[in-house]
């Protein structure tokens, strides 16, 4: 099955279509998405805007590099302390 990739701005429009009246089931079936799909999307993308959506974007990928950073930062603090905590 082909899956296909929507950006944040075309999630949107397809909640907005959706808050517009169009039944959910006339929705998923036009953009051919399953009706779990569609409401996790609701639950992520609901009531926001595209800048709103463009800049979620953003802090996850930037918190992805941050966690990222204190990882490496952690393991070098565990490494100084067990060659520190040698005898030499």
């Amino acid at each position: 099955m082909k899956r296909k990739r929507f950006k944040e701005e075309q999630i949107i429009r397809v909640l907005k279509e959706a808050e517009s009246g169009m039944e959910v089931r006339d929705l998923i079936r036009r953009y051919g998405i399953s009706e779990q799909t569609y409401y996790r999307w609701k639950s992520k993308y609901g009531g926001m805007e595209v800048a709103d959506a463009k800049r979620l974007k953003y802090l996850e990928e930037e918190n992805g590099r941050l966690k990222k950073l204190v990882a490496e930062q952690a393991l070098d603090i565990q490494i100084l302390k067990d060659v520190n905590s040698k005898n030499w």
